[in-house]
């Protein structure tokens, strides 16, 4: 065994301008967020449990697009979807369309753990919810007065964009768009949040959330919840994927990264690299650990909120590339 090792991530798809103030801002919760992972994992926490435990503390924060802070949809609303993973045995929870539960993570842990299914949404998941006394809050909890201007300025541009980190995706001045700026109808990948684990006893597990595009669509549906699109682990890693989820979908990106290293025996770098070189329509990017005790990642943005830290000692925050 390899020891153990974890990753955490932000979002894929950074703006090139955004401000220094905003980029340790984000530093320091993914250094929080790792700090807190580490702490479990030396307490001999299983990587299901850290995962969960990790995924929470992102959502209980507003600066991702997860939990509080989620993206608003065209009617203002919040609908929130999140999945997780357990390598061993290849057991997994999702939930999507959720407006009222706390952490959706861990509704996603309960379906896995609780339920006869695997995958509950909308009105379902939210009855689920209740049932099992999960923490419930109402749907403006979730909503932030930076969501509420960046909605305006999508409808203003006519556009589906994410919800950058509360920084200049489009330059406001006044509240109005720069039509100059950016192209109206161009994409911006979400800043979805993820945890990849293995524990000290080689057992890979990973766990996804996000609020999805802003401005998007009432019922869409992204790659977070989907196992095997943004979220997957089995005996050999875990990985979790975060950017455009309809080009994500299509690419069935984290079941690929298992399945190169099964199938043709690819190392957890090399089968990362090679999906995230195949993903020749959209943009990506992925975290990934390995049974090994290795952490991976990669992405064709321009940048990924990432860290990653290993048993050795070893521990790394960044941005860009």
């Amino acid at each position: 065994m390899g020891g153990w090792a974890i990753a955490v991530h932000g979002g894929a798809g950074v703006d090139p301008n955004l401000p220094n103030e905003r980029q340790e801002e984000a530093k320091q919760l993914l250094t929080r967020c790792l700090n807190l992972g580490i702490s479990a994992l030396r307490s001999s926490l299983s990587a299901i449990d850290v995962v969960e435990l990790v995924v929470r503390e992102l959502e209980s924060d507003p600066l991702f697009n997860s939990g509080r802070g989620s993206a608003l949809t065209e009617k203002g609303t919040v609908e929130m979807e999140a999945s997780i993973m357990d390598g061993p045995g290849r057991r997994c929870g999702a939930v999507s369309g959720v407006t009222t539960v706390r952490n959706p993570i861990s509704l996603a842990r309960l379906v896995m753990d609780k339920s006869p299914h695997s995958y509950l949404a909308f009105s379902g998941a939210e009855e689920f919810a209740k049932q099992h006394g999960v923490e419930m809050v109402d749907n403006d909890f979730f909503i932030t007065e930076d969501n509420i201007g960046m909605l305006k300025l999508a409808k203003e541009a006519n556009s589906i964009l994410d919800s950058n980190i509360r920084a200049g995706i489009l330059r406001c001045s006044g509240g109005e768009a720069d039509p100059n700026e950016r192209p109206p109808n161009q994409r911006y990948a979400p800043e979805t949040v993820g945890c990849v684990v293995v524990d000290s006893q080689g057992r890979c597990a990973a766990a996804t959330s996000t609020g999805g595009l802003m401005n998007k669509m009432v019922g869409r549906i992204g790659d977070s919840p989907l196992i095997g699109a943004g979220t997957y682990a089995c005996d050999l890693c875990g990985v979790s994927c975060t950017g455009e989820g309809e080009a994500i979908i299509r690419g069935t990106l984290a079941r690929d990264v298992a399945a190169l290293m099964e199938y043709k025996e690819l190392s957890l770098q090399e089968a990362v690299d090679y999906v995230i070189k195949r993903l020749d329509d959209g943009k990506a990017g992925l975290i990934a650990v390995s049974s090994k005790g290795e952490v991976a990642y990669g992405f064709n943005s321009v940048g990924m909120f990432r860290g990653c830290a290993t048993e050795d000692g070893f521990m790394e925050v960044g941005i860009w590339e």
